[in-house]
């Protein structure tokens, strides 16, 4: 009997770290992505967002962004096969990047921001052969 409850308690207390451990991962991959954009000279944030969504899913994250300077985000998964997207909107729902890139389990989106504000970027799941991908985004500015 004390076998199976120390058994039970223990696949109960590795739930939870092994979906940290995805978004973790997935962590490691927004910052792969970001690596073209360090060698431009852009400072990326120890602060990130992260989550994990199902096919077609998508998420709002804000961020307070500051005219003058110049940003990139990059998001990543590290779910094989699945493909995300960020795009980044002002406080009016307006699409306000000047670029961006998708490719499989990584995306990027630029915005040099006319007025001080907060900003959105929405992230969604566009394919995955998983249920729930975990994600994570960073940002960098200069």
């Amino acid at each position: 009997m004390k076998t199976r409850l120390l058994l039970a308690l223990t696949a109960l207390l590795a739930v939870p770290g092994l979906s940290r451990a995805t978004v973790d991962d997935a962590l490691s991959f927004a910052y792969e992505a970001a690596t073209p954009y360090v060698q431009q000279g852009f400072t990326f944030r120890e602060d990130a967002w992260g989550g994990d969504l199902g096919v077609g899913d998508q998420k709002a994250v804000t961020a307070q962004l500051f005219r003058g300077n110049a940003y990139w985000f990059t998001l990543g998964t590290d779910v094989d096969g699945a493909t995300v997207t960020v795009n980044l909107y002002d406080a009016k729902g307006k699409l306000a990047q000047s670029s961006a890139w998708q490719k499989g389990r990584f995306a990027g989106a630029a915005i040099t921001p006319k007025q001080t504000g907060t900003y959105y970027a929405i992230i969604e799941v566009k394919k995955s052969p998983a249920d729930r991908t975990p994600w994570a985004l960073v940002y960098g500015y200069k």
